[in-house]
């Protein structure tokens, strides 16, 4: 059996709707909403021309915000609240979110994910997604992350970059990006599911804030310029002293700094643009290694370093 939403996410999903709304104003949030660009909750009883309406984003971040804090997956969106699209999976992140970090929590960065051809054709999209990443979900090289943390964890080793300058003009290129970061290291991304069995299609792992988990960086930052080509370098993932996952640079959408490109783009269409500080996980670069017991993971990306955690009991664990 899924759990029922909780009273108190629903009331936590719909407060932070109407401040939303107070912050915004109701006069910019209509059109805002009409042209379906920003990311965040619609005025209360104002619906889309399309998609889901605004009672139903908000049921379905209240799904999410419970499964998230009693650790028991839920059923999938998309069986719940057909005809959503990637809009309004986006707005049911935000909402989810917000709700389960009111009273603590901050935004540090952002993740990209489906920055592989083959994840993206099984699932039928012929684009990334992003996540956000919260203060919470850090964790240090060779820290642990307690039992029953994570629900459904994988692992995959990517390149993190952390921005010098903010990325906040249409059109960012490539060499904005490189000029805009500050260092790379490797980085650990544990990504996990609130969906059960991981039975997940775009919108599902869209509006369960692209999967995402925790994430751990290496402690030996890197400027892009001492470093040799990242598409080139190679990387693996080992799980408790074996090899379970390789690749390279190349795996993900070319070059990270490809990915990197993509998010910044997309982000500033929203009305939310990468800022100086902000962490960017810019995607795998080798097949997710699956962690039903959790386990010691080493994470290694030659040329730039590597990082390393021991990964508790998940909450789901047979």
């Amino acid at each position: 059996m899924f759990p029922e939403p909780t009273i108190a996410a629903v009331t936590r999903c719909c407060m932070v709707a109407k401040d939303v709304i107070a912050r915004r104003g109701r006069e910019e949030c209509h059109p805002i909403w009409r042209d379906r660009r920003v990311v965040g909750p619609a005025p209360l009883g104002h619906d889309c021309a399309v998609g889901l309406t605004s009672a139903s984003r908000l049921a379905a971040a209240a799904v999410l915000a419970t499964a998230y804090e009693t650790a028991v997956p839920c059923a999938p969106l998309r069986h719940s609240h057909p005809g959503g699209d990637l809009d309004d999976a986006y707005a049911i992140q935000q909402l989810s979110l917000l709700a389960t970090t009111v009273g603590g929590g901050r935004v540090v960065g952002r993740k990209i994910g489906l920055t592989s051809e083959a994840v993206r054709s099984r699932f039928g999209v012929d684009r990334p997604d992003f996540g956000v990443l919260r203060s919470e979900m850090a964790y240090g090289d060779r820290e642990s992350v307690p039992a029953g943390t994570l629900l459904q964890p994988q692992a995959e080793i990517e390149v993190a970059f952390v921005l010098a300058r903010d990325l906040d003009r249409p059109g960012v290129s490539a060499a904005e990006v490189v000029a805009a970061t500050d260092f790379v290291v490797p980085a650990l991304e544990l990504v996990d599911s609130r969906i059960a069995g991981w039975d997940i299609t775009i919108f599902d792992t869209v509006a369960d804030n692209a999967s995402s988990g925790a994430f751990v960086l290496g402690n030996r930052p890197r400027s892009l310029r001492d470093l040799d080509d990242l598409g080139s370098l190679e990387a693996r993932v080992v799980h408790d002293g074996v090899v379970r996952s390789s690749g390279r640079g190349a795996d993900c959408m070319g070059h990270p700094v490809n990915a990197v490109v993509w998010l910044a783009r997309e982000m500033v269409q929203r009305g939310q643009p990468l800022r100086a500080g902000e962490i960017v996980l810019s995607g795998a670069l080798g097949p997710l290694v699956a962690l039903p017991a959790g386990g010691e993971l080493h994470g290694e990306v030659a040329g730039l370093g590597d990082v390393r955690v021991n990964v508790g009991r998940p909450a789901c664990a047979p």
